[in-house]
């Protein structure tokens, strides 16, 4: 059966917490229009930075340098993303178990994290990773319908 992944990272620092960039940066698409040259061992990688003013970076990866757990059994796709580096999780209650979809079902999964530096020279840096995965064949425009299942795993970044 068909896995289709889309994993956009989006990333920043402190200055675009408020104002026209973190206006950019909350604008940013949570789906984009897979490539047409997408093959079934590739994932659709897209890099939002805000060094590049949050315009998406597109490039295809391999599924296994995605950082999601994916496993096919019974005739379903379970789904989990790994946590890479745990340091960097905001605080949270606990992290949700598995997603298992069912062909012709996809979810989307975010996740984000929160960094400083060691020495607290440098300012504190975010990320987000949202993962867009289908199960089964798919058109180019999936991931930029409504998921059968959302997974908000965001938390505070304060």
């Amino acid at each position: 059966m068909e896995i289709t992944v889309q994993w956009i990272k989006t990333s920043w620092t402190k200055q675009s917490r408020g104002g026209e960039a973190a206006a950019r940066r909350n604008a940013a698409p949570m789906g984009f229009l897979l490539p047409p040259d997408l093959d079934s061992a590739s994932a659709h990688l897209v890099r939002m930075r805000e060094e590049h003013r949050f315009e998406p970076q597109e490039i295809q990866v391999a599924h296994r340098n995605v950082a999601v757990s994916l496993r096919q059994a019974d005739g379903r796709l379970r789904i989990l993303p790994r946590v890479d580096p745990l340091h960097g999780l905001p605080p949270r209650r606990r992290r949700p178990p598995a997603v298992p979809l069912h062909p012709g079902q996809w979810v989307r999964w975010q996740l984000n994290y929160r960094f400083s530096s060691a020495n607290g020279m440098r300012d504190w840096s975010y990320w987000l990773d949202t993962f867009n995965i289908a199960y089964g064949p798919v058109d180019a425009d999936v991931f930029l319908s409504t998921p059968t299942v959302y997974i908000d795993e965001l938390g505070p970044v304060r």
